[in-house]
């Protein structure tokens, strides 16, 4: 596409106003934001005048009356709402809540219709190139390893459902085994990595995930273990909680950064 893109931002949360912070200090060459989302507009207005930003603040659905590329950087609850705005009007959509795509997929084969492209960042997770080349050949299988300081695991409905406390523990605490789908519905807010790992390797009724509330770790750590008749390969990444949401890692943000770059950078690097 010629000239710049106009990039929506569906939430100013900390992900979303990092987003913002770069695309306006111009950090994202061809690139300039044209709109933000927000539940607190006033709020919005004033954090995107702390950094020099004359974006509207408008609904989630009208992102897509201005925008060409939508990002969603929201409550997964609203997900829906931003993502079919975004799908119908032929947009790229980027979304951070890749956990609640798995319940709408079609989506997909509507974007098929509408010329629409749905680009998934590799968010808080790590290996995703080598997982798509694999699945390329044969994968037999793909488990996930999630550990989080307990407090980052507080309120998940799969834990209140379950009536699963992970409040004073002294030892590490297996908090859930299954698979890919069920960890997302069951952890909307903290295994988007999940979701991810899922779409780009074996699907996510054949991805296995267990999930450990440990408070020996400071930092939300990710181990992933892949079986596959071109390789095997295990990787692990520790990432730093952000200060306003400890479900949240500081490179998830930094991940939609690099995603966006890739759509208007002439060399990329990866699969």
């Amino acid at each position: 596409m010629a000239g710049n893109m106009k990039v929506g931002i569906g939430g100013l949360g900390a992900i979303g106003l990092t987003l913002a912070r770069a695309i306006t200090d111009g950090r994202l060459p061809g690139l300039e934001l044209g709109a933000v989302s927000a539940r607190n507009v006033e709020k919005a207005q004033d954090n995107l005048a702390a950094l020099g930003a004359s974006a509207p603040v408008v609904s989630l659905e009208a992102l897509a009356e201005i925008c060409d590329v939508v990002v969603e950087c929201a409550p997964a609850s609203v997900f829906q709402t931003v993502a079919e705005a975004a799908i119908s009007k032929g947009r790229i959509f980027v979304p951070v809540s890749i956990g609640a795509l798995l319940n709408h997929m079609e989506l997909v084969e509507k974007a098929q219709e509408t010329g629409a492209r749905l680009v998934l960042p590799t968010g808080a997770l790590i290996g995703l190139d080598a997982v798509r080349a694999a699945a390329e050949g044969m994968i037999e299988s793909v488990t996930l390893e999630t550990r989080k300081p307990p407090r980052g695991l507080g309120g998940a409905p799969y834990l209140v459902e379950n009536d699963i406390s992970v409040e004073g523990l002294t030892e590490a605490k297996k908090v859930f085994e299954g698979n890919a789908r069920a960890a997302a519905k069951g952890f909307p807010a903290n295994v988007n990595v999940a979701a991810a790992l899922s779409l780009a390797g074996i699907g996510p009724d054949q991805t296995s995930v267990e999930i450990w509330a440990d408070p020996s770790v400071t930092r939300n750590t990710h181990t992933i273990r892949v079986e596959a008749d071109s390789a095997r390969f295990s990787m692990t990444i520790e990432n730093i909680p952000t200060e306003e949401n400890p479900k949240t890692g500081k490179i998830t943000a930094l991940s939609v950064i690099a995603t966006l770059r890739r759509l208007k950078a002439p060399l990329t690097a990866g699969t």
